[in-house]
């Protein structure tokens, strides 16, 4: 035990002897979190929209009204042709066009169907869906608004004391996520995936530093056997691995207030066992790169796949087929489930357990696969 927790020192001494280290190892990862947390988002606001208002009724300036008090869609201001439609298009100046049809109001005060006329810009394919998704919500309230009150209008000159029709309608509660804010589905992801990033680099780059200034071979031949060696080196970065997540957790709680609802211990659990997994990848990395520089492209080749099919930013159901099944191979995948459903559902170990199984499946069996072949190589 005493060997280990020698090369441990070394380790730390080593890591932080460079004071930029500290930078990468223990802001940068903050850094990471405030970017997804603010820039990276799904979140649509500021829809900018421009009128064609053919009719210049009352009913339409009220259509107008709410839309754009609804805190979702912004005036950019009127068109008057067809021509200033596609230009106001082209040029981006606005995401979406309304076009309110002459006799608008004439056939609201019939009871008849009012179409109106919308026109978005494809080419911001995500903001097109929100916005017409907004856009449906505030039409169906409008409409309804409609209904009550030339109901009332007519209850009140005929005296018949007639009701508007019954309308089922649904009322949608999100759970978890009640105002949907990307920031509470992202910050979690961020924080597997900066574990993942920050332990394999620092592993696969302690190691070949060692080969590249030639101290390996002298490491090899004291009495440190193998497993103590392997056990020294991982220790250090596991423990940098915990103290980061412990920072984002306290940024993520204290900033973007992101609700804890499960237990702490089960993360931190999950997180160890996860580490199987990074310091595992590192330590193969460190046996196919003989310089710093090379284990940090061989592990960027690495993580950017895992990171793209772990579920982080794009749903695993939307991929081919193909693709939905090498994810079962991705440890990534199943600490993502684990830290949301700890973080946002409160999930408790009954619930995760088949994702603690697969990840300590595979967590141990990439350890060992590269270990194996340190071993190997070291001889």
């Amino acid at each position: 035990m005493w060997r280990i927790l020698y090369i441990t020192r070394k380790e730390l001494i080593q890591a932080f002897r460079d004071r930029r280290m500290v930078f990468i190892i223990f802001v940068g990862p903050l850094l990471q979190l405030l970017l997804f947390g603010y820039a990276v988002t799904t979140d649509v606001k500021n829809i900018t929209v421009a009128v064609m208002d053919l009719d210049h009724s009352k009913a339409g300036r009220d259509l107008q009204r709410a839309i754009f008090h609804s805190g979702y869609f912004t005036d950019v201001g009127a068109v008057d042709s067809q021509s200033d439609i596609e230009g106001v298009l082209v040029h981006g100046r606005a995401d979406m066009v309304l076009v309110i049809p002459r006799d608008f109001a004439k056939d609201l005060e019939r009871g008849q169907t009012a179409p109106l006329q919308v026109l978005l810009d494809g080419a911001e394919s995500n903001s097109a869906t929100v916005g017409m998704g907004y856009l449906g919500k505030i039409l169906a309230t409008y409409t309804q608004d409609q209904i009550s009150v030339r109901m009332s209008m007519l209850t009140a000159l005929t005296g018949s004391g007639m009701r508007p029709n019954p309308v089922t309608t649904a009322e949608t509660r999100f759970r978890y996520n009640p105002e949907l804010k990307s920031s509470y589905y992202m910050v979690p992801g961020v924080l597997a995936m900066i574990l993942m990033i920050v332990t394999m680099i620092l592993t696969g780059m302690a190691i070949t530093r060692e080969r590249e200034i030639g101290t390996i071979e002298q490491i090899i031949v004291t009495p440190v056997k193998p497993w103590q060696l392997i056990a020294g080196k991982m220790l250090p970065f596991a423990t940098i691995g915990l103290i980061d997540v412990t920072l984002i957790l306290i940024v993520g709680v204290g900033h973007f207030h992101i609700p804890v609802v499960g237990s702490l211990w089960l993360l931190y659990s999950a997180a160890i066992i996860f580490l199987f997994t990074t310091l595992g990848l590192g330590l193969y990395v460190s046996t196919l790169a003989n310089t710093q520089q090379q284990a940090i492209f061989v592990a960027f080749l690495v993580m950017m796949p895992a990171i793209t099919i772990s579920g982080f930013m794009f749903p695993i159901a939307n991929m081919p087929e193909a693709v939905q099944y090498l994810t079962y191979l991705n440890p990534l995948r199943y600490f993502l489930i684990i830290v949301r459903g700890i973080v946002l559902k409160g999930n408790d170990f009954d619930i995760l357990a088949p994702q603690f199984g697969a990840l300590l499946a595979l967590g141990i069996t990439v350890f060992t696969l590269a270990t194996l072949r340190f071993r190997k190589m070291s001889r």
